[in-house]
């Protein structure tokens, strides 16, 4: 059984630019590679799964994604944290129409758990807006939204069964203390 730490990238890991395409604004958040490297340790592997609509709507390609995530990657096994994999939606319903996809849809968990042997009903997603999270009760999983990016915002409307944390950090914390988290992965917020 492999488990998965499945992470939003702008916004939760890096600071939210807004479409960003350009490498050199790429900016760890506060408390997010101490927050991967610790579930890493608890034997969490990393997955990074974005939507990226800048794709769809023209104002980035791919090569220009491609470039800002070996950068994340890069900064990130710099300071010893490994990302298993990253996926990503270059979709946007009102530019490219519907897709499987783009987050909430279980496509690209689906995808990760096909490739890596990923246990989803064991696995955790952390993210800063509700659409990155909400698949976890598709499967099981545990929920966490972060006050960083939008979550501040976003905190505000969650439904129960997910947990709010500060930071990628506090969500390792909350993560990692939770008694009885694994049947149907729910927690109480603190």
């Amino acid at each position: 059984m492999i488990r998965a730490l499945f992470v939003d990238r702008d916004g939760t890991v890096i600071r939210e630019r807004g479409y960003l395409a350009d490498p050199a604004g790429v900016e760890l958040l506060p408390g997010a590679v101490e927050g991967l490297a610790a579930l890493e340790r608890a034997g969490y592997r990393i997955v990074i799964v974005t939507n990226q609509s800048g794709i769809a709507r023209g104002l980035y390609d791919l090569a220009d994604f491609e470039a800002v995530q070996q950068r994340v990657e890069d900064l990130l096994a710099d300071r010893g944290v490994t990302v298993l994999g990253s996926y990503h939606c270059p979709h946007h319903p009102e530019y490219t129409g519907p897709c499987a996809c783009r987050k909430p849809a279980p496509g690209l968990y689906r995808q990760a758990a096909a490739e890596h042997g990923l246990e989803l009903a064991t696995s955790v997603w952390v993210g800063d807006r509700l659409r990155d999270v909400e698949t976890a009760g598709l499967f099981g999983g545990l929920a966490v939204l972060v006050r960083t990016g939008y979550g501040a915002d976003e905190a505000r409307r969650m439904p129960d069964g997910v947990v709010v944390a500060d930071h990628l950090a506090d969500a390792a914390d909350l993560i990692l203390r939770a008694p009885g988290f694994g049947s149907r992965g729910r927690l109480t917020d603190r």
